[in-house]
């Protein structure tokens, strides 16, 4: 068997890892057109904020560690320029000795990955505009950097643009952050976001949604930008993060099927509409998990396994992908963010039915000291309960959660499953309660009828319909509430039924829900219509950011 396998990194190295463990008789080929064949691309904004001090230990592993412990005919600076289908030959560039040379083979891998996406902008091939996406470009990256770089702009408010802007804020540049959509991290659903958004302009990093950059131009000062609200803004650095596309030319010119967003369209066992031709990684299109629906998703967990799994199928082991979940985290300065499964934005974008919950725990008991508080929101379908996404927000604990949830979601389980999930509790690990469960309990309670809820947005929808009613103390209530809302605390509640109104409906609400929860449950069982806002005060604020006044 002579494998061919185009592009290295997550997934093309580990196929060919894995295609060496399963037959130490095939004739394996690695073509990668860098220099270097696998690296940590998520360490690359790391390195260039210096958390990373030596550039070597982004090398995952080398070309001489491959052909030496793999026996892999590892070749590098290769560009694959074409595939003859029918000859089953590649047409590769010898970018070292500039020459050109036909490759056989008879299976062939497509890792090629994806590049930055880089927008028609007049100016955008200054000196001193770059994207990352490989070594080669944070080594030019961090040679800017030594060039007297007083002012970044960093163009896309996705997970590296957020990574880099902290390395270089930590670097005492000031940064601005430009992002197109009203919120950072377009994942996300937008309130969950709202925590993020203060914590970086409570570290000096300047925000600005709902604005892009139109033209650069070089000026005294290095670089102007004009943006598309009729501002300008100087730089001598500046970085486009604003997504990537598939590297789909090889694949598209040899007459390989592409989904209508370039990406490679692969069956379960991720082959090609060409029987000898397999794809894997950033480049393919693949199924969403969740929702079933054809996705793309750029990340390196995914793009390992699927590397594996073609290796299994071209070897006769038939292993199926289940699909992408797009599991991810990212954490910058003291706030970490991470999620799992569908979005609400997206349930909605797509029709499908669901019901949410947001529980706002410490991610280990409060009476130990270092507790810090996570907002968690979960999604699940409104008949059987079963999990559909999650999402976390706040500091350690928030990758525990969002990976006990995936792998909840993986399984099938429902809201009433984590109410029965039995995990690890120490206090400065967790609580007896822990916030996975917590979560279990206010969506169960909620589909069982016991926890009469709705939602903020339910609310602000049609707001003359209902009594505002705020549970918290008075002292809380002073510090900030509801505008309109009524303060009875909780505890005052059962002797002052007669200052409520029995013709409206009634929306209780406190600062985390619990409160509100039991105020719900006195107040139905007196006969009033009420329900409990979820998340109460908290889940509030998160839906409107635009209480933060130095988010522009």
């Amino acid at each position: 068997m002579k494998l061919v396998i185009i592009g290295g990194v997550a997934g093309g190295a580990s196929a060919a890892a894995r295609a060496r463990r399963l037959s130490e008789d095939a004739d394996i080929v690695l073509l990668e057109r860098g220099p270097d064949v696998s690296f940590a691309n998520c360490g690359l904004p790391y390195y260039i904020g210096g958390t990373i001090a030596q550039r070597d230990k982004l090398l995952v592993v080398t070309p001489e560690r491959l052909r030496q412990r793999f026996k892999l005919d590892v070749r590098t600076r290769s560009s694959v320029v074409s595939i003859d289908r029918a000859a089953k030959t590649v047409r590769v560039h010898d970018l070292d000795d500039d020459r050109e040379y036909a490759q056989p083979y008879d299976k062939l891998i497509l890792a090629p990955g994806a590049a930055p996406f880089r927008p028609p902008i007049p100016g955008i091939d200054q000196p001193g505009v770059y994207t990352l996406r490989n070594l080669s470009d944070t080594d030019r990256i961090k040679q800017a950097l030594n060039a007297n770089v007083r002012e970044a702009v960093i163009v896309g408010a996705g997970f590296i643009g957020l990574e880099l802007a902290e390395g270089l804020v930590r670097q005492g540049i000031k940064t601005t952050i430009l992002e197109l959509a009203n919120q950072i991290l377009p994942p996300f659903d937008a309130e969950m976001t709202t925590p993020l958004a203060v914590e970086l302009t409570a570290k000096g990093v300047v925000v600005q949604l709902g604005q892009t950059v139109e033209a650069i131009a070089p000026s005294e000062q290095g670089l102007v930008l004009r943006l598309n609200v009729g501002e300008t803004l100087t730089a001598q650095l500046v970085i486009v993060g604003i997504g990537v596309r598939p590297e789909n030319r090889l694949a598209v010119e040899a007459g390989l099927e592409v989904g209508p967003r370039g990406g490679i369209r692969v069956d379960e066992y991720l082959q090609t509409s060409d029987p000898d031709i397999y794809a894997v990684g950033d480049a393919i299109e693949t199924v969403d998990f969740v929702t079933g629906d054809k996705t793309q998703v750029p990340l390196a967990g995914p793009a390992n396994r699927q590397g594996r799994i073609a290796a299994d199928n071209i070897f006769g082991r038939r292993s199926r992908y289940r699909g992408t979940q797009g599991t991810a985290i990212v954490g910058f300065f003291d706030r970490v963010a991470a999620l799992t499964g569908a979005a609400e934005k997206t349930l909605k974008r797509l029709g499908k039915p669901y019901r949410k919950v947001y529980v706002h725990p410490a991610n280990h008991a409060g009476y130990y000291p270092g507790a810090q508080p996570m907002s968690l929101k979960v999604l699940f379908d409104p008949q059987t309960g079963q999990l559909l996404g999650a999402q976390a927000v706040g500091g350690a604990g928030v990758d525990k959660r969002i990976d006990v949830l995936a792998v909840a979601i993986q399984a099938g389980m429902t809201v009433y499953d984590l109410e029965e999930m039995e995990l690890c509790y120490a206090p400065q690990f967790g609580s007896a309660k822990d916030p996975v469960n917590m979560a279990g309990f206010v969506a169960a309670g909620l589909l069982r009828g016991d926890h009469p809820q709705s939602d903020w947005e339910t609310v602000a929808a049609r707001p003359d319909a209902w009594y505002l009613l705020d549970v918290r103390t008075s002292q809380e209530y002073a510090v900030g509430h509801v505008p309109n809302a009524v303060n009875i605390p909780v505890d005052e509640l059962r002797s002052r039924l007669s200052d409520m109104p029995r013709e409206r409906r009634i929306a209780a609400y406190c600062q985390v829900g619990q409160r509100g929860y039991l105020a719900a449950r006195i107040l139905a069982q007196k006969g009033f219509d009420v329900v409990n806002l979820g998340g109460g005060y908290t889940t509030y604020r998160l839906h409107h950011p635009e209480q933060v006044a130095a988010i522009k």
